[in-house]
C-alpha cells in the first residue's frame, strides 16, 4: 500500500504554510497558484492538456489496432500513469529494474522492460513477483548470449513461469540491440536453449535513428520497421519464437515516429500466432514546446487531434541589471535544457493586474544552475518580482527535477498533484 502524499520541506515551491497538510486536503479548496503563497520557480502541469494528450494517443491506437504501453520514465508518476491506464494503455513500459519495482509496487500487472536486463538480483525479482502473482508478467529485451545465459542462470528453478524476452534489434551507432539480423538468429537460439525463458517477439528503438522528419530520417526508420517485422517472420519460420505465449510481440516507438512505425506494422503477419504490435510513446503525456511540438507526427493533424504542451515553470524576475537582459530564478536544477533552451510563454505582473501578458521579442540564452539569462527587447516593462511562464523542450528531462508538481486547471488553480518517483 502507498502512503498518501504530505507535503513537506522536499515539495520544492509549495507554500510553507502547507507544510504537514496531506496533498488532497491542500487541493480541496483549489488554491490559486498565484495567491496560495508558492515561492519561485514552480513547475506546474495543465490537467486539461494531459486529459487531451491521453485521449488523443488511446483513439490513434484504437483506431488503428495497436497497443499502448507508454513509456513511465518521462512522469514516473502514478497519478498520470493511471490516466494512462484508464484510457486503455495494454501496460507500462520502463527503461530500468527500479523503475520496474516503483511500478509494480503501484500494482500494475502488465511491465514491459524496454531494456537489456542483465542484472541477475532483479531477474529473480521478477520471476519471484509472477511466482507470486499469476496475474503479473514482464518482458525484457535480450540482445546477446551473454545476456540470455545471465538470465537462464538466475531465473532456473525459480516457479513454472518462464520470464518473457523479446530480442532487441539496433542499428549502427545506436543504443542497445543486435546490429546484425545474423546477430539476433543467434541470440535467439541462445534463448531456446534456455527453459526458464520464453522468446515471445522482437523490439527496437527507431528514435536514434534521426531528430528530424527529413526525407534520409523517414526513409532510415522506414527500413528499420520492416527490419522488425521481417525478422519476426524468420524467428517464428524457424521455430525460436514460444509456441505456447499466445500472442507474439512486436514493440517500436517512441514519440517521434509512432506513425512510421505503426505503418509498417499493422499489415497481415504470416505467422502461427497472432501479433500484437506495442507503442512505447512517453513524451507525449505532457509533450512539450519545442522538440516534440516539432517533430510530433500529429503536429498538422486537426487542432483537435494535435498535442498539447502541458508543462510551465514559473519563475520571478531576480534582477534587471542591464537595460535587455533579466536575469530569471530558473535554472538548470528546475527545467530541461538538453534539447534546446526553453520557450517564453508570458508574463504576469508581481501585483497581478492584467492577466497572463505575451513577452514578444524575449528569448532565453543561458541557463546556469539556478538563472535563466532573458533576452529582453527595447521598451519592454519587465519588472523585478514579475512572474514569468516557460515552456519547456523535452519533458523526460523535466518531470525529475520536481518531486511533486500541481496539476492546474486553466484558471491556474491547484485542482490535484502528481508525486514523481526518481
Amino acid at each position: 500500500m502507498i502512503s498518501a502524499t504530505t507535503i513537506d520541506w522536499r515539495a520544492k515551491g509549495f507554500p510553507a504554510s502547507a507544510q504537514g497538510v496531506l496533498a488532497s486536503d491542500f487541493v480541496r479548496a483549489q488554491p490559486s497558484l498565484f495567491e496560495a503563497g508558492f515561492s519561485w520557480p514552480v513547475m506546474v502541469i495543465r490537467r486539461s492538456a494531459v486529459d487531451h494528450n491521453i485521449a488523443v494517443l488511446a483513439d490513434y491506437c484504437a483506431n488503428r489496432d495497436v497497443s499502448l504501453a507508454p513509456h513511465v520514465k518521462t512522469t514516473m508518476s502514478p497519478q498520470l500513469w493511471e490516466r494512462q491506464l484508464a484510457a486503455g494503455a495494454w501496460g507500462l513500459t520502463v527503461a530500468t529494474p527500479h523503475q520496474a519495482r516503483v511500478v509494480r509496487a503501484h500494482g500494475v500487472r502488465r511491465i514491459f522492460l524496454a531494456n537489456e536486463l542483465v542484472d541477475a538480483t532483479a531477474a529473480v525479482w521478477a520471476v519471484e513477483e509472477m511466482a507470486s502473482d499469476d496475474d503479473f508478467e514482464l518482458t525484457c529485451y535480450v540482445d546477446s548470449a551473454v545476456g540470455a545465459r545471465i538470465l537462464g542462470e538466475a531465473t532456473r528453478g525459480r516457479g513454472d513461469r518462464r520470464l518473457r524476452v523479446v530480442v532487441e534489434l539496433g542499428h549502427d551507432g545506436g543504443r542497445t540491440g543486435c546490429r546484425t539480423d545474423a546477430e539476433a538468429v543467434l541470440v535467439a537460439r541462445a534463448v531456446q536453449q534456455e527453459p526458464s525463458l520464453a522468446l515471445v517477439g522482437v523490439a527496437g528503438y527507431e528514435g536514434s535513428l534521426g531528430h528530424d522528419r527529413s526525407t534520409a530520417t523517414v526513409e532510415a526508420v522506414t527500413a528499420f520497421v520492416h527490419r522488425l517485422r521481417v525478422m519476426l517472420v524468420e524467428l517464428d519460420s524457424d521455430g525460436l519464437l514460444d509456441k505456447d505465449a499466445g500472442e507474439y510481440l512486436v514493440s517500436c516507438g517512441g514519440s517521434a515516429f509512432f506513425d512510421l512505425v505503426t505503418a509498417g506494422l499493422t499489415q497481415v503477419w504470416d505467422t502461427r500466432l497472432p501479433v500484437r504490435v506495442l507503442l512505447r510513446s512517453g513524451a507525449y503525456v505532457t509533450h512539450d514546446s519545442l522538440l516534440y511540438k516539432r517533430l510530433s507526427p500529429l503536429a498538422d493533424a486537426p487542432v483537435s487531434s494535435r498535442l498539447k504542451a502541458a508543462i510551465e515553470v514559473w519563475g520571478q524576475v531576480l534582477s534587471r541589471p542591464e537595460p535587455h537582459l533579466a536575469l530569471l530564478g530558473v535554472g538548470k536544477r528546475d527545467i530541461s535544457f538538453d534539447e534546446g533552451m526553453p520557450v517564453v510563454l508570458g508574463a504576469r505582473s508581481l501585483a497581478g493586474t492584467g492577466g497572463i501578458r505575451a513577452l514578444k521579442g524575449c528569448t532565453v540564452d543561458q541557463l546556469n544552475d539556478q538563472h535563466a539569462f532573458l533576452s529582453v527587447p527595447d521598451n519592454n516593462d519587465l519588472a523585478v518580482g514579475d512572474l514569468v511562464c516557460l515552456g519547456i523542450s523535452h519533458p523526460c528531462t523535466a518531470h525529475d527535477k520536481w518531486q511533486l508538481v500541481p496539476l492546474v486547471d486553466d484558471d491556474h488553480r491547484v485542482v490535484e498533484t502528481a508525486r514523481s518517483y526518481f
